[in-house]
């Protein structure tokens, strides 16, 4: 996700430097005319806005608080958290930078952020919002304002991925079920695809859930990680979301027994076993 941001950051005119925790993997972005930096520091130095995308809780605190203390930004500068993580994690960020943070997730896969045809959900002290705002149309063209608390765009972020992953999982026991009762893989296709009663944003998967390729970007194990999440912004025991946590578990369950690197729709092949 963060390759596609920053590659729809180079066609819409930005100067841009990037960073990878993973080495090697911006070639191409520079080959397009963006710096590469080695570290952070390097990265942000100078930046008026820093824009970040990371797999986990763990990895944007690790970037954006090293050592604890804030990145040290240009006079002005924002950070603009573009992760899926937890919103008691985002205002602790949000509390340490003050009014230079601003939470803006993103609601579509790569393909559809690199198009700029994703959607961002973006939080944050509105007059920050606007100095940012530039760089966000740059991104979107669908920004849904919600509000000066960060944390309130990841828990809309969550609520976004719940019906994604449970719409998933329940769409996988119908191909399951379509193909054991021994229908053609291309009527499949065509029935799931078009049909009104599966989310438009499972669509793009129907392919691959019929016929098991699971080469995506989105893994299982991200997957659990956000029901996860999910279930600890809006769980309890009193008042538990089973469908919730047996999709959870089942992500889980797929991530335990799928190549690394499959995507969602590998959870199929639980039911394919």
């Amino acid at each position: 996700m963060g390759h596609a941001l920053a590659s729809r950051l180079l066609d819409t005119g930005f100067e841009l430097t990037v960073w990878n925790r993973s080495p090697g993997r911006a070639g191409d972005l520079v080959a397009r005319g963006a710096r590469e930096a080695d570290n952070v520091p390097v990265a942000v130095a100078g930046a008026t806005v820093v824009m970040t995308s990371l797999s986990n809780d763990a990895a944007v605190t690790d970037v954006l608080l090293p050592g604890g203390s804030p990145l040290p930004l240009a006079n002005g500068g924002a950070v603009v958290e573009c992760s899926t993580i937890s919103p008691d994690t985002t205002r602790r960020l949000a509390a340490i930078y003050g009014d230079h943070l601003v939470a803006a997730p993103i609601l579509g896969g790569p393909a559809a952020l690199a198009a700029g045809e994703a959607a961002l959900v973006v939080a944050g002290p509105k007059d920050t919002v606007a100095d940012v705002r530039p760089a966000l149309e740059a991104v979107s063209g669908a920004i849904r304002l919600c509000g000066p608390d960060p944390g309130t765009a990841l828990v809309i972020k969550l609520l976004n991925n719940s019906l994604l992953l449970t719409g998933l999982a329940a769409v996988s026991e119908a191909v399951a079920a379509g193909q054991r009762a021994g229908l053609d893989d291309e009527l499949l296709v065509d029935v799931f695809g078009s049909s009104p009663l599966v989310a438009a944003g499972l669509r793009n998967r129907i392919e691959d859930l019929v016929k098991g390729d699971h080469d995506g970007w989105f893994t299982p194990a991200q997957g659990a990680k956000d029901l996860g999440l999910f279930l600890d912004l809006a769980a309890s025991p009193e008042r538990p979301l089973p469908l919730a946590e047996l999709a959870r578990d089942r992500y889980r369950e797929a991530a335990a027994t799928e190549a690394d690197g499959a995507d969602l729709t590998a959870v199929i092949e639980l039911l394919r076993r």
